[in-house]
């Protein structure tokens, strides 16, 4: 595992000083009771601590970049961040799942894939860092892994209300989605489906349940629009 560890670090760009915090946040619960480790030895307290400085370090983010938002645009904007979906996408994009020890049951059930374990664990990491190398080492990972491309990760949360607002305003064929593909055994499925307007197919996605895929398919159709003449100015120039 420490050649692992050590692979994270480059990964992330940034070298514990005490490295069996890292091991500790990629411990997951099942894998510390396969192995009869101590409860207070896998993620979950660290996923605690993670949970409270990423809101701590987003807020800040979100007061100071925008200075014109009232708190319930910052709170939602928030919301987006910090939740299950989006950490699990950051986590996807440092390939964390492949870095973490689970037990038998949840390797065997997809326990790497899915969003609910990533997304503790990119917490827990966060822990991690902050008991490793204090407030400074956590706000630069959490500006470079989780704040990076703030606006995408907002359409992302927000997709499907985001396209049908956009489908709305173009005064065009009603927006719908469709399952196209399931597979899989009932414990570890994947889910594709297909955003349509009218009978027109503007986006597809993949995911673990289908509601993840109906997101990705509706994120992948927002994208399409915003590079078309099929949506009006407001909805390309705004950011949305």
């Amino acid at each position: 595992m420490n050649r692992k560890l050590i692979e994270l670090e480059q990964r992330i760009g940034y070298r514990f000083e005490d490295r069996g915090l890292l091991f500790k946040a990629m411990t997951h619960s099942s894998y510390a009771n396969e192995h009869r480790i101590d409860k207070a030895d896998c993620n979950e307290r660290l996923e605690f601590l993670g949970d409270a400085v990423l809101e701590v370090v987003s807020s800040d983010y979100l007061y100071h970049r925008y200075p014109e938002l009232p708190e319930g645009e910052l709170s939602k904007m928030r919301a987006s961040i910090v939740c299950e979906p989006t950490l699990a996408l950051c986590a996807g994009d440092i390939e964390l799942g492949g870095y973490l020890l689970l037990g038998k049951g949840e390797e065997a059930t997809g326990g790497r894939g899915r969003n609910s374990v990533v997304s503790d664990a990119m917490e827990a990491l966060i822990g991690a860092i902050y008991l490793d190398g204090g407030f400074a080492s956590v706000k630069e990972f959490i500006h470079g892994f989780v704040l990076n491309d703030i606006e995408h990760k907002q359409l992302f949360f927000d997709s499907k209300t985001i396209l049908q607002e956009m489908v709305q305003a173009s005064g065009s064929e009603p927006l719908s989605y469709e399952l196209i593909r399931e597979e899989g055994p009932d414990h570890n499925k994947t889910f594709e489906a297909r955003a349509l307007v009218g009978l027109r197919e503007i986006g597809r996605g993949t995911g673990r349940t289908k509601k993840a895929a109906e997101s990705m398919a509706a994120y992948r159709g927002i994208l399409w629009l915003k590079g078309t003449d099929y949506v009006s100015e407001e909805y390309r120039s705004t950011g949305v």
